[in-house]
C-alpha cells in the first residue's frame, strides 16, 4: 500500500471513522428510508422468525444449532467474535510485565475506579429506572413490567461499559498526548470491558433457552487445545484462532450464552512478547513509526496486525445493522441508559478513585482530582458495547431501540468533554509520553 493511502487508513483507524459512519449512516437510513432499513435489518431489530413473524430477507438457507444463518448471524454472533478477540488481546497485554494491569498494586487506584465505573452506572440505572416508573408508569409500553426476565430492569448492564477507542480518542484531546489521565483512563476502560465481557455472559444469554452450563466444558476443551499448542510453540496465530477458537464458540452456542465471547477463552494463550511496550504508545514520527514500534512476530501480534483493519472497517457493518433507530423511538429507557451513563461513570469512578487516595493508592503523579472527574466523564463514552449489550437485554423492538438510543446519544459526551477540558484548560499541561508512562507506572 502506498504512503497516501496508507496514512488516508491509519487515520480512519485511529479515529473509529468506520464505526462513527456507521452509526450515521444507520439513523439516516432508519429515518430517511425506513421500510428498506427493516426490510433488511428487521431481524437484528427484533424481527425474524423469533420478532414480529417475519424471516431474514439475507438468509443463506441454513441454521447452526437452531440460529438461522443471515445477517443478524453474521454480524452479530460471527464478526464480533473478533472484535472481542482484539479486545481479549488488548487486555492480555495489559497484563504483561510493563503493562497497565502488571504488578497488580501499580494499577490499584484505576482498577479501584473501574469498580466505580461499574457499580455506579447500575445503581444509577436502577434509580433512575425506579423515579421514572413510579413517578410516570404510563409512559411505557403497555404491558412491561419493572422486574421478571423480560423486563424494564434488564437493561441494567448497558451503561456499565466504556468505548476503548472512542475514550482513548476524546482523552487525547482533552488532556493532551502524554499526560498520565490517559493511560489511567485507558487502564480503567480496559478492565471495564473485561468485566462488561463477564456481564454479558453471564447475565445476556437467550431468555428462550435457558443456559447449559454442561456444555461450557467445550470451552474448557478449546482452551486446552490452546495451551497445547502454546506447549508445541505453534507459531502462527491461525491454528489458535481457527482450531481452538470454533471449539469453544460451538460451547458457548451449544450452552446457549453469547457465541461472541468465544475467543476472549482462546487468545490469552497466544504466545506473546515478554513484556508490554504500552497499549496506544505514540513514538515520535507518527502513524507509521507507531504501527512499526507494535510490528512484532510473536502469534499475539501478528493476530492483532493482521485481522485488526478487518475488525476496524467491519466495525462500520456492525453499527449500521445495529444502530437503526428511528427517532421516532426515543423514549423512557433512552434517558434512564443515557443518564446511567453520565452520572454513574462521572459519580462512581471519582468516588472509588478518591477512595483509593484514602487507602494509601494515590493518583498516578500529574494527575489531579479534576483530571479524575473529567476522566470518569469521558468514561461513559459507552456506544459500541453499550450497543451490543442493548441487543442482547432487549428483545422486544420498542425497548430495544429505545435502549440503543441512549448508547448513541453517550456519544455526545465527547462533544461535550472537549468543551469542559477547554473551559477547564486541561490540554495545557502535557508532558512526554514516556516520561508520563513511567511514572503511571511508579503510582
Amino acid at each position: 500500500m502506498s504512503r497516501p493511502k496508507r496514512r488516508v487508513v491509519n487515520f480512519l483507524q485511529e479515529f473509529s471513522i468506520p464505526l462513527i459512519a456507521g452509526v450515521f449512516a444507520a439513523l439516516l437510513t432508519a429515518n430517511l428510508a425506513p421500510e428498506w432499513y427493516h426490510h433488511w435489518f428487521g431481524a437484528i431489530h427484533g424481527g425474524g422468525e423469533h420478532g414480529d413473524g417475519h424471516h431474514e430477507v439475507f438468509d443463506l438457507g441454513f441454521s447452526l444449532f437452531g440460529h438461522p444463518v443471515g445477517l443478524q448471524f453474521l454480524v452479530n454472533d460471527i464478526f464480533m467474535v473478533f472484535f472481542f478477540g482484539i479486545a481479549a488481546k488488548e487486555i492480555t497485554e495489559a497484563c504483561l510485565p510493563g503493562g497497565s494491569l502488571n504488578p497488580i498494586k501499580s494499577a490499584v487506584s484505576p482498577l479501584l475506579a473501574t469498580l466505580g465505573g461499574v457499580f455506579g452506572p447500575v445503581g444509577a440505572f436502577f434509580a433512575f429506572l425506579l423515579l421514572w416508573f413510579n413517578a410516570s408508569p404510563d409512559s411505557f409500553p403497555e404491558g412491561v413490567e419493572l422486574w421478571g426476565n423480560q423486563s424494564l430492569s434488564k437493561g441494567w448492564g448497558i451503561p456499565t461499559a466504556t468505548d476503548i477507542a472512542l475514550a482513548w480518542l476524546v482523552a487525547r484531546a482533552v488532556f493532551g498526548k502524554g499526560h498520565p489521565a490517559i493511560n489511567y483512563l485507558l487502564l480503567l476502560a480496559v478492565a471495564d470491558d473485561a468485566i462488561g465481557l463477564g456481564i454479558i455472559a453471564v447475565f445476556y444469554g437467550d431468555p428462550t433457552n435457558p443456559a447449559r452450563p454442561e456444555f461450557l466444558g467445550l470451552v474448557a476443551a478449546g482452551m486446552a487445545v490452546a495451551f497445547a499448542m502454546r506447549k508445541m510453540k505453534v507459531s502462527s496465530w491461525v491454528p489458535y484462532i481457527f482450531v481452538a477458537g470454533p471449539i469453544a464458540w460451538t460451547g458457548l452456542m451449544l450452552a446457549h450464552l453469547h457465541p461472541a465471547l468465544a475467543l476472549v477463552a482462546i487468545v490469552p494463550f497466544l504466545p506473546g512478547p515478554k513484556r508490554d511496550e504500552g497499549l496506544f504508545v505514540e513514538p515520535a514520527g507518527g502513524g507509521e513509526a507507531h504501527a512499526a514500534a507494535h510490528h512484532d512476530h510473536s502469534p499475539l501480534h501478528q493476530f492483532e496486525h493482521q485481522l485488526k483493519l478487518f475488525v476496524d472497517f467491519g466495525l462500520f457493518f456492525f453499527a449500521f445493522a445495529n444502530a437503526g433507530v428511528e427517532m421516532a423511538g426515543i423514549g423512557p429507557l433512552t434517558w434512564i441508559v443515557l443518564a446511567a451513563l453520565v452520572v454513574g461513570k462521572t459519580v462512581g469512578i471519582a468516588i472509588f478513585g478518591f477512595l483509593g487516595t484514602r487507602l494509601g493508592f494515590p493518583l498516578p503523579k500529574g494527575m489531579s482530582g479534576v483530571d479524575l472527574c473529567v476522566a470518569g466523564f469521558i468514561g461513559a463514552l459507552g456506544l459500541t458495547v453499550a450497543l451490543f449489550v442493548a441487543g442482547a437485554a432487549f428483545t422486544d423492538p420498542l425497548l430495544q431501540g429505545q435502549a440503543k438510543m441512549g448508547a448513541l446519544f453517550s456519544g455526545l459526551v465527547g462533544i461535550a468533554a472537549l468543551f469542559i477540558g477547554k473551559a477547564l484548560g486541561l490540554g495545557k499541561r502535557t508532558q512526554p509520553a514516556g516520561e508520563n508512562r513511567g511514572e503511571s507506572e511508579a503510582a
